[in-house]
């Protein structure tokens, strides 16, 4: 079984002992059972495992809500002032994600971040398309892409 499914297991049997159906209540198992688990890891060899990717998946949904709220400043910005300060432009973004999920989740990040979209992924899957609404600096998106959302997507799961 696996540790996030004991986590909650763990969760529902806090939530039958405590008498509380609710989402505070899930919350708080899935907390204790965490905590749970975290006591006894050394009698489980795959619980730090576990703990690792729960780290990095959370810090993955932080770092990509920082990155929406950041780039949605300059949309806003341009939408709202007179005139069009924005210069559209295709990139071509190489990229060295292997599965299917790491590429499906890179692509969706890309999509879901104000000003910018994913138009395709090439044959070989070693490269996206990218329509970038400030694109005067194709070397930065990709930068940016290379650096901050393969990183991010590498460690949370693998």
């Amino acid at each position: 079984m696996n540790m996030f499914a004991i986590n909650v297991v763990l969760a529902f049997a806090w939530m039958a002992l405590t008498g509380g159906l609710t989402i505070g209540g899930m919350i708080t198992g899935l907390l204790v059972g965490m905590g749970a688990m975290w006591m006894v890891r050394p009698l489980f060899p795959r619980t730090g495992h576990y703990f690792r990717r729960l780290y990095c998946g959370t810090r993955l949904a932080v770092m990509f809500v920082y990155e929406l709220v950041v780039s949605a400043i300059p949309v806003v910005r341009d939408v709202l002032t007179p005139g069009q300060s924005s210069q559209p432009a295709l990139v071509a973004v190489p990229i060295t994600m292997t599965t299917d999920l790491q590429i499906t989740l890179l692509a969706n990040f890309i999509t879901l971040t104000p000003g910018t979209l994913t138009l395709d992924v090439s044959e070989d899957r070693k490269t996206l398309y990218v329509h970038a609404m400030f694109g005067e600096d194709p070397d930065a998106i990709r930068a940016q892409v290379r650096d901050r959302f393969e990183v991010w997507i590498r460690e949370a799961t693998e």
